[in-house]
């Protein structure tokens, strides 16, 4: 199995990879609290963790991947209230939205998505269990998490207490050991959903949600925890203390891997400077494949600069590999032929390229590094199209099926053009023969030196998307999307 170095935000700096399991990787993310449609922001976490585990499962782990509904929350609650309707019929609507919109960019579906509102006897047994372990207290129907018993606390954000509370913008709660001390469990007020507890009625607090669903389903120690680099403190801080002190077992997550912010013309994506867009209304103007090569163009630690100019890159980009993928499939048809040095050498440089791109992958999933050896084998795959069209049309066929899965686990990893490899051309049959009768009349005018007919003919199919090409072996024609 190929060795993997990961970025760890708990050490600060890369390590090798060694899961809890032989064979195994176990990973929680942290999901959308379902108040409105997703937007870019929630997009980048989903994809890039949706690669990461691609690429796991390519090099031989087995994967199991949780990602929780944060369906109780104020948000939600003040929606909920708004609207006047149930809090349950938002939290369901907005996590259909958000299937419609990771079906879309290929985000292939979690293992479980448990919910807070499913798992209330597993987040008050925690709580329960915090308590007694004395890392908890109940105060007049709320819980909250004593900070000072915890030893490692501040150690992800590099934070320590005194520098917490300083700079903290906390209500004053008299009724806190410390100020810093946060709510597992908020007493039910009017206008809320409650659940019945041993401190009252009431409803979690933000943070124990995620520890009780992650050990459920992951056990007391488990490889990766993702999420936005917002979530570092004090959801992912307050998360290991609550799991630690649960558990009593250190540490409970091996490897902390969080994605950079998404920025707007430099500045940080935030609803309150009315720079957000939603993946819905971006779907509608870009196609979802270069939505998220966009995404993944850059590595996922870094920032990330969202404008029209990037994603019609993207675009481009797509369109390319498309052409490739319609150029492979092409070559698959062509009749068998010798394998001459232009096949030999296609070959060898698709297997340098699939080691780059592997390489990469295994240096911290560093997608925007492994988009290089796509480029390559694309420029090589073309180069060994157009030889053929050049000359007898015979292709080494063992040759072409090889580089073909390279260039589609390459695609493949990064979720990209998934329903490209249907080729268009047998997509509809009445299509496929209305074409060929037009080929077939462009061609006689061709032979009767009727050039006009024939470049009007080409140039009109062009402005309805069709591109025609003309080899010595005869024309072939393209679907292309305007």
């Amino acid at each position: 199995m190929r060795e993997l170095t990961v970025f760890n935000t708990m050490t600060r700096e890369k390590s090798l990879f060694q899961p809890v399991k032989e064979g195994e990787v176990s990973i929680y993310v942290c999901g959308v609290t379902p108040y409105n449609h997703p937007h870019i922001g929630n997009a980048r976490p989903f994809v890039t963790w949706d690669t990461i585990r691609r690429y796991l499962s390519h090099v031989g782990y087995k994967v199991t991947y949780i990602q929780n509904f944060t369906d109780v929350d104020d948000k939600i609650i003040n929606t909920s209230n708004g609207e006047g309707v149930a809090w349950n019929v938002i939290s369901d609507r907005y996590i259909d939205a958000y299937y419609d919109v990771m079906d879309a960019l290929h985000v292939r579906r979690a293992d479980v998505y448990p919910r807070v509102s499913t798992h209330m006897e597993e987040i008050i047994a925690m709580i329960s269990t915090l308590i007694d372990n004395g890392y908890a207290y109940a105060v007049d129907g709320d819980v909250y998490y004593r900070v000072e018993k915890f030893e490692h606390y501040g150690k992800l954000s590099g934070r320590t207490l005194d520098d917490m509370e300083a700079g903290a913008r906390v209500d004053v709660d008299d009724r806190k050991e410390n100020p810093m001390d946060f709510a597992l469990w908020k007493a039910a007020k009017p206008g809320e959903p409650f659940w019945e507890s041993p401190w009252g009625q009431g409803r979690p607090g933000w943070h124990i949600e995620c520890s009780a669903m992650s050990q459920k389903y992951l056990g007391e120690e488990f490889d990766f925890h993702g999420g936005g680099s917002d979530l570092i403190f004090p959801h992912h801080e307050n998360e290991i203390a609550q799991s630690e002190g649960c558990s009593e077992h250190h540490p409970a997550v091996r490897y902390w891997v969080h994605n950079g912010f998404i920025t707007i013309n430099q500045e940080k994506m935030s609803k309150s400077l009315n720079n957000f867009f939603l993946v819905k209304d971006i779907l509608e103007q870009y196609s979802a494949d270069a939505l998220r090569f966009f995404l993944l163009s850059t590595h996922y630690r870094s920032p990330l600069d969202f404008s029209d100019e990037r994603l019609d890159e993207a675009t481009k980009a797509i369109e390319r590999f498309q052409t490739v993928i319609d150029n492979l499939l092409y070559l698959e048809s062509r009749p068998e032929g010798l394998c001459e040095l232009e096949a030999a050498e296609l070959l060898k440089n698709a297997r340098n390229y699939k080691e780059e791109f592997e390489a990469a992958m295994s240096d911290d999933f560093n997608t925007a590094l492994a988009t290089a050896p796509i480029y390559g084998l694309a420029k090589e795959i073309n180069i060994y199209y157009q030889s053929v069209q050049s000359c007898d049309g015979t292709v080494c066929h063992s040759t072409i099926g090889e580089v073909k899965e390279i260039f589609k686990m390459m695609l493949g990893i990064l979720g990209l053009l998934e329903e490209g490899w249907k080729g268009q051309e047998t997509s509809n049959e009445e299509y496929n023969q209305l074409m060929e009768v037009i080929l077939n009349i462009r061609q006689c005018a061709r032979e009767q030196k009727q050039w006009g007919i024939a470049d009007s003919i080409r140039d009109e199919l062009a402005n309805i998307g069709i591109v025609i090409e003309d080899s010595p072996q005869g024309a072939r024609w393209k679907k292309r999307e305007l």
